[in-house]
């Protein structure tokens, strides 16, 4: 259905799962033709994380420019019905690759939403050959294939304020907010509101349905490997839990109270917000959220989603109260210092790259 148009590459990234973390940044070739040097950036780009490790993303390489396309069949029509979080998944994804081609001293031009008749294509990055930029963003670029998505337990240990700092400031220059809950009794309220949704959610046999369908293989290059310690981390389930347990039995009261303890026990608890609640906002808290990310893994922290109350849309304006801030909460995350763990699988370039044919 999709076609490369860089056949040579198939083999190069016919690989395992997680070899796609491995990045020699040396390789990236300069004196190359834009399609090869956006081709070497999307290596970056495809790194983001997602919802359920989904990788809702095409891009589509066309001379200079390269368009990030929505792909809707990865859409999460239960959690996620207004494909909030796909946009947002793909956002972070949009920001990785602009981080790779300002590192790589690439003056470009992205424009959110080029084509009114195309909402699919949701941004599209041009190169301008006539300037070379220079070298910018080295602290975050060299986060992204450190960044990871830990969903265990954290060291008890505060976030300094200088990188709370950081991370207010990562969110601002891309058009969003962050509320920090420091308080104990701060923490606690969201903490209550994500154990309400967590049982909300588990409730509802499509959602339970919906998450086990992306409990993977941990040979498989997307989802959550249902074997694997980030699937366990989530659901608080030993390693003999598999899909059929998920679909089949009501886990939300232990996946709730899990949670809360994850929540009330974090260093830091964040909420990432914006203004409106449109499509180009998705899109801006997408990016915000994964300069957020970056900038915590270049201090040397680990962080992991606690969507839920913004996923069960009853519970969104308790927990817009809670900020203070006007707008919408798109994401909360925790934040603090982690054990080694795991980068979860992708898909190759290879395999996000799409032809003219379908699009």
């Amino acid at each position: 259905m999709y076609a490369s148009r860089f056949p040579e590459a198939m083999a190069m990234d016919s690989h395992d799962p997680a070899s796609v973390w491995s990045i020699t940044e040396s390789e990236f070739p300069e004196d190359g033709s834009p399609e090869n040097q956006l081709r070497f950036a999307l290596r970056y780009a495809i790194l983001a994380p997602s919802s359920h490790n989904s990788q809702p993303w095409r891009f589509r390489i066309r001379g200079t420019a390269v368009e990030l396309l929505a792909d809707y069949d990865r859409a999460l029509p239960v959690v996620d019905p207004l494909d909030r979080e796909l946009i947002i998944s793909c956002g972070a994804a949009l920001f990785n690759l602009r981080t790779a081609l300002n590192y790589f001293r690439c003056v470009a031009e992205t424009h959110p939403f080029p084509q009114q008749h195309r909402p699919n294509i949701l941004a599209r990055v041009t190169l301008d050959l006539a300037r070379m930029g220079e070298r910018g963003w080295p602290e975050l670029f060299r986060a992204i294939p450190r960044r990871i998505t830990d969903r265990g337990r954290y060291m008890p240990e505060p976030v300094a304020e200088k990188t709370q700092v950081a991370l207010s400031e990562a969110a601002r220059v891309e058009g969003a907010w962050l509320c920090a809950f420091t308080e104990k009794a701060a923490k606690e309220e969201v903490a209550a509101l994500i154990a309400d949704a967590d049982r909300t959610q588990f409730e509802d046999p499509l959602f339970r349905a919906e998450l086990a369908r992306w409990l993977h293989s941990s040979r498989d290059k997307d989802g959550l490997p249902a074997y694997s310690r980030g699937a366990q981390e989530l659901l608080g389930l030993g390693r003999a839990a598999t899909a059929f347990l998920v679909r089949t039995f009501d886990l939300g009261n232990g996946v709730a109270a899990r949670d809360r303890q994850l929540a009330t026990g974090s260093p830091l608890l964040v909420c990432l917000g914006t203004a409106r609640d449109t499509a180009l906002d998705w899109l801006r808290a997408g990016q915000a959220l994964q300069r957020v990310l970056l900038t915590a893994a270049h201090h040397g922290y680990n962080a992991s989603f606690l969507n839920q109350p913004i996923e069960v849309g009853s519970l969104r304006p308790a927990l817009n109260a809670l900020t203070q801030h006007d707008g919408y909460p798109q994401i909360i995350l925790r934040i603090g210092r982690g054990n080694a763990t795991h980068h979860t699988p992708r898909r190759g370039v290879d395999e996000v790259l799409v032809d003219d044919l379908r699009f």
